[in-house]
């Protein structure tokens, strides 16, 4: 929790802070403010009610929302205390609700207009000189009346507002302000249900991982897991019902005139209806799965058990009609077919008896068996899947990384995607990963300990009902003609298979024009078709802050990744570090990766280095100097052991990146989980700490660096004014931070002190 601040609030100072034109009602003066998004303020030395614990029920129907906060405030002292409870609310909020436990007046609660909101918030920080409250300067805001916190006692109170949520065509938004602090530190219970009369098609947080349960087509229960409870930053959640016969999309967009338009998110869902044919029958779109066993020395006892039980989880998993092999491999290869069969029980007995003999022993023929794999007869109509176990390097035959990729991928003439699962350290974790991702699969790892049966039925049990395979989007002009000039760098460039409960995440760029127009077609449910959405930037707004940071998070995935496959021909370090410093392009996918980190808070395990304390980060050639020397020895250079399959981790999960990842979490190389708390992501800018100082991302990227053009004092007349700029911009959580900001606004440098 930020640091308390001792506030004296009385109605006096409040009438005397604001402007003529505001009214504010007159106040009764109490002992402690509380802010549960943010804060609790003592009035008096001494005084300090704490919040413990915050239980959020949201039930929304159809576009109405019903949110109801249990909160529990904590007394410690030896005397009774009294409470004022502030709580920023969306436009349009009406409290339906408002209860405590004890005697005392009968509680009431007003919703202040953000106009008043606003004037309370600047007499607080004018008098006190703390901007903290100033994070959600420009929402609406719940007053309540004073009620008594009993002495080392808890009150419990309970506020219900409800509000009409916006729509944007199938698309609804939810919103629960938060503090963007990574300071904060209650935990937040969340529960949200959903339920409307259109089926739901997809239901999407790009702030919290949420856990998801479907009720029915028309209804969806989900809450925060434990490690989201403690994730700060605004509950963001939307949601798209059916509009049609098919995939249901909307757009979201960020506007930034330096880019010469702005980012956009394509949020793309299926219907809520499984892909079955019949009920039974098996889905649409039928599956040929081809279980690839490592039966090396190196797999004896559990691990081959596990394989081994993981393949006939896979084949029970598959229905009457479907098709199948198994193919098992160390120095030579085996298979119970020579050719993917279709499943019926005398085929699947026969497979679980084969897969039951495997014995272990040999070396490792990686090259040959994929050839194998990828190279067999297709079954006709159906999507041909491979799960490829692996648990070493490749030892016999063709090792090279870079020549066994070449191989796979002219030998994948039937486009079989491959999903490739690591067991233990001991892999080619760049490999691997390219194998899946240049197959429109998914590379997984099973850690030491961790069960290879579990992790391979977790990535089976997403595929099953194919929906939509070989998707292809393209961008139409008014003409229905496809051009290239309204959107660039789309991420991901190839899109992936859905499946069942599957929902498409895309981030881009596009260029200042009319409406977006999108075509997507592929093999939908069988049946080859075409969808096509419209779109305006109408509703582009700086509040979309999530998705230019995803876009950027994915990005430098991208760049990473390509950094890493172009250590592919595998040398010594020296001679990576030659050739990296005589090339070009390492140079600009260099500058490129520091940019993005510094404009948007995005760390990773090779720019770490510019939260540490007394980093150069006003040296460009320093910073880039140290991320090259990072990327070139361990994304290019680690290859295998921990050490590659850590990256693996970090790189994919940028890339697939659909959520917010505040605290820049990362593995690092000997597989720990990594926090950074000196990079703060506000709004929608990134600050980085120096001392007591908070410098903006976008000040460090200025052509001048981040010298000082002008210093403002909380609480001046000036701070205020800039105050009114942030707010119109909705960027004014920027001045909320405690300490010196550094702030860019226009093309000035802003110290606040």
């Amino acid at each position: 929790m930020r640091n308390a601040t001792i506030c004296l609030l009385a109605a006096a100072v409040l009438m005397a802070a604001l402007p003529a034109t505001a009214q504010v009602t007159s106040v009764r003066l109490a002992d402690n403010i509380v802010m549960p998004q943010a804060r609790v303020a003592a009035v008096r030395p001494g005084q300090q009610v704490q919040v413990s614990g915050v239980t959020v029920g949201v039930v929304i129907l159809e576009q109405a929302a019903t949110t109801t906060m249990d909160i529990a405030l904590t007394n410690p002292t030896g005397s009774r205390q009294e409470a004022q409870l502030l709580v920023p609310v969306p436009d349009g909020a009406a409290v339906s609700g408002f209860t405590f436990q004890g005697a005392g007046a009968e509680p009431s609660a007003q919703v202040l207009p953000a106009e008043e909101a606003i004037a309370t918030y600047k007499a607080i920080v004018a008098r006190v000189k703390d901007p903290a409250l100033l994070e959600f300067a420009g929402y609406n805001l719940i007053r309540s009346s004073v009620f008594p916190v009993p002495a080392r006692g808890t009150q419990k109170v309970r506020l219900t507002y409800e509000h009409l949520l916006p729509a944007d065509g199938d698309r609804v938004d939810y919103a629960l302000p938060r503090t963007e602090s990574l300071d904060y530190s209650i935990p937040w219970q969340v529960s949200v249900s959903i339920r409307t009369k259109r089926p739901i098609s997809t239901v999407y947080s790009p702030s919290h991982e949420l856990e998801f349960k479907r009720i029915s087509p028309n209804a969806v229960n989900m809450q925060l897991g434990t490690k989201a409870m403690n994730e700060p930053g605004p509950l963001q959640i939307s949601y798209l019902t059916e509009g049609g016969d098919g995939v249901t999309a909307s757009l979201l967009a960020y506007p930034d005139p330096r880019i010469g338009g702005g980012y956009f998110l394509l949020l793309a869902g299926l219907p809520a209806e499984n892909g079955k044919a019949e009920k039974g029958k098996g889905p649409a779109v039928k599956r040929e799965v081809t279980v690839v066993i490592d039966r090396s020395g190196s797999m004896a006892g559990e691990k081959l058990l596990q394989a081994q039980a993981a393949a006939v989880q896979v084949l029970e998993g598959l229905y009457e009609g479907e098709a199948f092999n198994v193919i098992d491999y160390s120095d030579s290869i085996s298979s119970f077919a020579a050719a993917p069969v279709v499943k019926t029980a005398e085929s699947a007995e026969k497979a679980r008896h084969y897969i039951r003999q495997l014995r272990s022993g040999g070396g490792t023929n990686i090259h040959d068996v994929l050839i194998e794999a990828v190279r067999q007869k297709p079954a006709e109509g159906m999507l041909p899947i491979v799960l490829f176990l692996t648990d070493g390097l490749p030892t016999v035959g063709v090792r090279g990384e870079a020549a066994i990729r070449e191989a796979i991928l002219k030998a994948n003439t039937h486009k079989r995607r491959i999903f490739t699962f690591g067991v233990g350290y001991d892999v080619n974790a760049p490999l691997l990963d390219h194998l899946a991702n240049n197959s429109r699969a998914v590379s997984t790892y099973v850690l030491p300990k961790e069960d290879v049966e579990v992790k391979v039925a977790q990535v089976y049990r997403r595929l099953s009902g194919p929906v939509l395979s070989e998707p292809k989007l393209a961008v139409l002009d008014g003409a229905g003609e496809v051009t290239t000039r309204r959107i660039n760098e789309l991420l991901p460039g190839r899109l992936p298979d859905l499946f069942e409960g599957d929902r498409l995440v895309l981030l881009g760029k596009y260029t200042d024009g009319g409406p977006l127009r999108f075509r997507l077609a592929g093999d939908y449910r069988g049946k080859s078709r075409t969808f096509r959405f419209e779109f305006t930037l109408d509703k582009a707004t700086t509040k979309n802050a999530f998705v230019p940071r995803l876009w950027a998070s994915r990005k430098i995935g991208v760049l990473v990744d390509e950094i890493r496959q172009a250590g592919a021909a595998g040398t010594s370090p020296s001679v990576i570090a030659a050739k990296a410093a005589a090339d070009p392009k390492m140079k600009e996918l260099v500058d490129e990766i520091v940019r993005l980190s510094t404009e948007f808070g995005i760390l990773t395990e090779y720019t770490a280095f510019l939260a540490r304390e007394g980093s150069r980060i006003e040296d460009r050639e320093w910073v880039r100097y140290n991320a090259d020397n990072n990327l070139r020895l361990r994304a290019q250079g680690d290859r295998r052991g921990i050490e590659g399959v850590n990256q693996s981790f970090n790189n994919k999960s940028q890339q697939r990146q659909t959520v917010g990842n505040r605290r820049n979490e990362y593995w690092d190389q000997n597989m720990n989980r990594v926090q950074v708390s000196t990079v703060q992501q506000v709004n929608d800018r990134a600050f980085f700490q120096q001392g007591n100082r908070w410098v903006d991302g976008n000040a460090i990227n200025a052509a001048g660096g981040p010298k000082v053009d002008q210093t403002v004092q909380i609480g001046s007349p000036e701070f205020m004014k800039l105050l009114e700029t942030l707010v119109r911009q909705n960027r004014q959580g920027t001045v909320s931070m405690s300490g010196e900001i550094l702030l860019r606004v226009g093309d000035k440098n802003i110290l606040v002190k």
